[in-house]
């Protein structure tokens, strides 16, 4: 798998922790940790991450509104390495992109930064199916498709993801990442 590919879904969950402005949601505060890991890229130390939901339980994305990703940056990565790992990342899973990947890519590199050793991306999936952004706490935007959140999640918290020792601790099966 390619570094590019990995560091850009790195930046993906990170942006999962902007907080939602939608009334009936709790804040990202609020939200307990379900689990965390590092991840690493040969001998690279790419982000931790953090996964959150509001009892500390990850069971489906259904079930689990508001659901937050949270990547803390430790190395410099620029926005497009994280937009095209994005795309390898729906690649590895699906077999081939589809032209929704395509369009979601063009909305991410719109939205996204740069980052540098200490950032914070995160991706909040609110309880109205729509995920948020946000850049050291700061909002970014939101992709308001509704089956965006679940695919992005999936690069990460699916069981075809490319990081299964991650995946694992995320979802509080370890105190590990990959």
């Amino acid at each position: 798998m390619r570094k590019s590919s990995l560091i850009a879904a790195g930046v993906l969950f990170a942006l999962l922790s902007l907080p939602s402005q939608a009334d009936e949601a709790p804040s990202v505060t609020a939200l307990k940790t379900v689990g965390e890991g590092q991840f690493s890229y040969l001998f690279w130390d790419l982000y931790q991450a953090r996964l959150a939901t509001s009892d500390g339980q990850f069971f489906s994305y259904q079930q689990n509104k508001p659901l937050l990703l949270e990547l803390t940056y430790q190395r410099d990565i620029s926005k497009a390495d994280f937009v095209e790992a994005t795309l390898d990342q729906w690649k590895a899973q699906q077999g081939s992109l589809q032209q929704r990947h395509r369009d979601w890519a063009a909305q991410l590199d719109k939205l996204w930064r740069d980052v540098k050793k200490g950032d914070r991306l995160a991706c909040l999936l609110r309880a109205d199916g729509l995920v948020e952004f946000s850049f050291n706490g700061q909002p970014l935007g939101l992709v308001e498709d509704p089956a965006f959140g679940a695919e992005f999640l999936d690069i990460w918290l699916g069981e075809k993801t490319t990081a299964p020792k991650l995946r694992i601790a995320l979802l509080g099966r370890n105190k590990n990442g990959s």
